[in-house]
This record gives structure tokens, C-alpha cells and sequence, in this order.
């Protein structure tokens, strides 16, 4: 079978190429060992996501992509993967756009440059039952708080769903917030019964945002393309930024635009294939 290490701005992933093995399965157990960061497999680094490349489910599409996180369950969507994997399609197919299919959506994706990628997110779901929340609340600003009732270190964070639960909360700086600490509570929060997804924005200007993620079921990442494109749009419904916002995360930059014409949010950024191979 094909075997893959890439990485979307640093967000790390093990592919395995699976479209003619359609028996193919991983345990839960399997995945978790094969990300572990010093795995035979992974290296040291490990590997933020597990990417499962199949036939297509839909005549509409091209490919379907499988995601585990690194803890071995299944999720629905991965910005940063869903870019490396339609690279991978298009270089093979010698083509310069395709449809990625995810268990969420079908992705529009086209190739910008050689190694840089836009894929059309679709519009973020906004209502509280789509994110999902536990109760039934605005979601521009959630009743989330950190630190003492009266003076909380972080609060009002907004709640986006890009495919999966994204709580962004605005911060001065990274040091007094904390993500590394706050993350982990605020992903079993009972206010999201499927977990979150936890950001941290640091607004630098209307067009730029500092962002750390911490990614449910993995931990801190050094980037999150979901994650990225719910800053953005969590930024813009609280009148912090623009539309059209550069979004650095540890691992690189992503570009993200949340249309005002039809209310998708186009993310762009950069696909890094590390090794090639067959296991």
C-alpha cells in the first residue's frame, strides 16, 4: 500500500492511499500507535492525523478521505488534510482542481500555486444545535469563562462549527491565556457534547490574527486549518477583523476569506509531502 508523511503548515499526517484496498481498516488502537510521536512509522514528530484515502462515496466527487485523530477516533473534517490530499489527487491526475470528500461535505479544491492550495470550506455553521452546543444560546458570544467569576482571564468566546466544534476565544497574549492549560478543560466542557476545538486569537490588525489551537483529541498543534477559518469567522462576527484575514499559526500562514457573496470560506494555504512510499 502507499504510504505518506505530509504536512499542511505544519499540521502533521500519516496517509495511507487505500481507493483499491476497500477492506482496508485500522483499529482504534492501531491509529494511536502508528501517531504516537516515536512511532516506527511517524518518527518522532508522530502525526497530528491519520488520512485514509478512498474511492469516492459520491459520483460528485473525487476522493474520499477517512480522518482519525491521533487518539484513533474518527472525525468529520480537517482543513489542513483536506489540502494535502487534493494535492495529491491533482498531481496524479494531472489536473489543477478536484472535489474532496469528507464525512461533512463535498470540498471544492483548486491549486494556486505549486505547492499552495485553496479549498472552499463551505459555509460555518452558526446555530447552536449545528456546532453542537449542549443548550440553546447566541453563539457570537457563549457563556464560557476562565479565571475568577468577577475578573476571568478569558471570556465571551464565540462557537463556530467548520465541520466540527470550534470554541475561539480573543486574547492580549498567549502567556497569560494559557492554551496549553485552558485547552484541555475547555474541549470536555459540558457546554459541547461532542467536544471542541479550542482557539486562541491574538487580533493583530483587521487583516491579521495570531492563532494557537488546541485540537481535541491531539493537543496542541502547530497549525489547524478548521481552526483557522472559525478564528476568522469568529473575529468578524464580533467586529474584530475583516473578511479577509492572514492567520499566522506556529507552523506557517493560512489565508482565509469568508465570502460575502455566497458565505463560503475559502481557505488557502501550504502542502508539504515529507516522505513517499510503500508499507
Amino acid at each position: 500500500m502507499k504510504f505518506l508523511i505530509m504536512n499542511g503548515a505544519g499540521n502533521r499526517f500519516a496517509v495511507f492511499d487505500a481507493r483499491e484496498q476497500s477492506d482496508f481498516t485500522l483499529s482504534d488502537a492501531q491509529t494511536a500507535a502508528i501517531c504516537a510521536p516515536g512511532s516506527d512509522i511517524m518518527g518522532p514528530k508522530g502525526a497530528d492525523q491519520l488520512i485514509i484515502m478512498r474511492a469516492p462515496k459520491s459520483g460528485d466527487a473525487d476522493i474520499f478521505m477517512e480522518i482519525r485523530n491521533q487518539k484513533g477516533f474518527e472525525v468529520d473534517a480537517c482543513g489542513n488534510a483536506t489540502r494535502c490530499i487534493a494535492w495529491l489527487f491533482m498531481r496524479d491526475a494531472e489536473t489543477d482542481n478536484c472535489v474532496v470528500q469528507t464525512n461533512d461535505a463535498l470540498l471544492q479544491c483548486k491549486l494556486v500555486d505549486t505547492y499552495q492550495v485553496a479549498v472552499d470550506m463551505g459555509p460555518p455553521k452558526l446555530e447552536w444545535d449545528q456546532i453542537p452546543l449542549e443548550e440553546p444560546m447566541h453563539t457570537h458570544h457563549i457563556d464560557v469563562k476562565v479565571g475568577p467569576i468577577d475578573e476571568p482571564v478569558l471570556h465571551n468566546p464565540g462557537a463556530v462549527s467548520m465541520g466540527n466544534p470550534h470554541c475561539v476565544f480573543f486574547v492580549e497574549d498567549f502567556t497569560t491565556a494559557k492554551p496549553e492549560k485552558v485547552g484541555p478543560m475547555i474541549e470536555f466542557h459540558p457546554l459541547f457534547p461532542q467536544q471542541a476545538n479550542v482557539g486562541f486569537a491574538k487580533v493583530e490588525s483587521k487583516e491579521k490574527i495570531r492563532l494557537k489551537v488546541w485540537e481535541r483529541g491531539v493537543g496542541m498543534t502547530l497549525a489547524c486549518g478548521t481552526g483557522a477559518c472559525a478564528a476568522v469567522v469568529a473575529a468578524h462576527r464580533q467586529k474584530r477583523t475583516g473578511r479577509k484575514v492572514e492567520v499566522v499559526v506556529d507552523g506557517g500562514t493560512l489565508y482565509i476569506d469568508w465570502q460575502e457573496n455566497d458565505n463560503h470560506v475559502i481557505m488557502t494555504g501550504p502542502v508539504a509531502l515529507e516522505k513517499e512510499g510503500v508499507i
